[in-house]
C-alpha cells in the first residue's frame, strides 16, 4: 500500500466533512468527483448550485452538499457569530454580511468554526495569504502552539532514506525567515505532524550549510541556537543540528560528519533555515526525484485548514483533502 493509499484508508475509517470553497475551478470539481467516488470524505461545495452542476457536466457530485451563500438558511447565525468573534476588531453586521456572502473562504472557515465542517482545503486559485487570513482571524492557533507554520509531506519513490522515502519538509510555504525560537517551534510542530500522519517516530534535523561548526556565519548561529532551544523546550524530541542535508539523511555521511549524533543519517523530518531553502528544496525533490509533494499542509491552527499550490492538479487536491481529513480525526 502506498503512503497516499494508507492516508486514504485512514480517512475512510472515520469519515470527516471537508469544505471546498473554490468551485469555479475545474480541478476542484474533478477532485470532488474522485473524493466522493472513493468515499474519502463528505464534502461541502460553496457556490451557486446550478452553476456548479453545469460546470461539472458529467461529473457525479450528487453526494456533495452545495451551499449557496445567497440562499444559505443558516447565514444569519453565521453573521452574528462573526460579529461576536471580530467585533473588537471593527466587524459590524453589515461587514460580516458582505464578507460571508461574497468571500467563500471566510464562509468556509466559519463552517469549520461552527462545526458544520471538520476542515477546509483551498488555494488552487487563491493566495496563501488569502486562505490563511480567515483561518488565523477566526479559528486562531491551536492550544500550546507558538507559531502557525507549514510543511510538505514528501513521498520519494525508490528511496530507502527517511521513513522509506517519506519525509516532512518544513517550513516550505509560510514563514519567510524564522528566528531561532520560531525554528524550534516549527521543529516541534513538524515532529507531531509526522507522528500523526506517518505513524512512526520523528527524527528531526535542523538543516544548514554547516555540520557541527564546519562553517562560521550568522545563519549557522541561528540554527545552532534553534537546536539548543528545541532540545531545552521540547525534551521529548529526537532533534539535532546544525546538519547539512547529506549528513542528516545519508547514513554513511552522517557517521562520518557527526558520528555521535542520534539524528545524523536517520532524519525523516527536515527543518529548513528559511523559506527560500525550504521552497527550493521541496521543488527540487519533487521535480528531479519525481516525488509526490502533498502540501503545503498547515500546522498549528486550531482546526485543519490547508492551502494548495496554485499549480496543483486535481489529484493533488484529493491527496490534501485526505490528509486534512486525517488531521481532523485528531481534533
Amino acid at each position: 500500500m502506498s503512503f497516499l493509499d494508507s492516508i486514504k484508508a485512514r480517512a475512510k475509517s472515520d469519515k470527516k466533512t471537508i469544505v471546498l470553497p473554490e468551485t469555479g475551478d475545474m480541478r476542484t470539481l474533478n477532485a470532488a468527483h474522485a473524493i466522493l467516488k472513493e468515499e474519502i470524505a463528505d464534502l461541502i461545495l460553496i457556490g451557486n448550485r446550478e452553476e456548479i452542476l453545469n460546470k461539472a457536466d458529467s461529473l457525479n457530485l450528487e453526494k456533495a452538499q452545495i451551499v449557496d451563500p445567497q440562499a444559505f438558511e443558516e447565514m444569519n447565525t453565521y453573521i452574528e457569530k462573526l460579529v461576536e468573534l471580530r467585533g473588537a476588531k471593527g466587524m459590524t453586521t453589515e461587514k460580516a454580511t458582505e464578507l460571508l456572502q461574497k468571500d467563500s473562504l471566510f464562509l468556509g472557515v466559519m463552517m469549520v468554526k461552527m462545526g458544520k465542517a471538520d476542515g477546509m482545503v483551498a488555494g488552487a486559485v487563491n493566495s496563501t495569504a488569502n486562505v490563511l487570513r480567515p483561518s488565523l482571524q477566526i479559528l486562531k492557533t491551536a492550544k500550546g502552539t507558538k507559531l502557525v507554520s507549514s510543511f510538505f509531506l514528501m513521498d520519494v519513490p525508490n528511496c530507502d532514506l527517511g521513513s522509506n522515502g517519506i519525509f516532512v519538509f518544513s517550513d516550505c510555504g509560510l514563514n519567510q525567515n524564522p528566528n531561532s525560537e520560531e525554528l524550534a517551534a516549527i521543529a516541534d510542530s513538524s515532529a507531531k505532524s509526522f507522528k500523526q500522519l506517518v505513524g512512526e517516530e520523528p527524527i528531526v534535523a535542523m538543516l544548514s550549510h554547516s555540520t557541527y561548526g564546519s562553517a562560521k556565519h550568522a545563519d549557522v548561529d541561528k540554527v545552532v541556537e534553534a537546536t539548543r532551544i528545541a532540545k531545552a523546550e521540547y525534551p521529548e524530541l529526537t532533534v539535532d543540528g546544525e546538519l547539512q542535508l547529506d549528513a542528516a539523511i545519508v547514513p554513511e555521511v552522517g557517521a562520518a560528519k557527526a558520528p555521535e549524533s542520534k539524528v545524523a543519517g536517520k532524519a525523516n523530518v527536515l527543518v529548513f533555515p528559511d523559506l527560500d531553502a525550504g521552497n527550493i528544496g521541496y521543488k527540487l525533490v519533487q521535480r528531479l526525484a519525481k516525488a509526490q509533494a502533498y502540501g503545503p499542509i498547515t500546522q498549528g491552527i486550531a482546526k485543519p485548514v490547508n492551502d494548495l499550490s496554485r499549480g496543483c492538479s486535481a489529484d493533488d487536491i484529493v491527496g490534501v483533502v485526505a490528509v486534512t481529513a486525517v488531521q481532523a480525526q485528531n481534533n
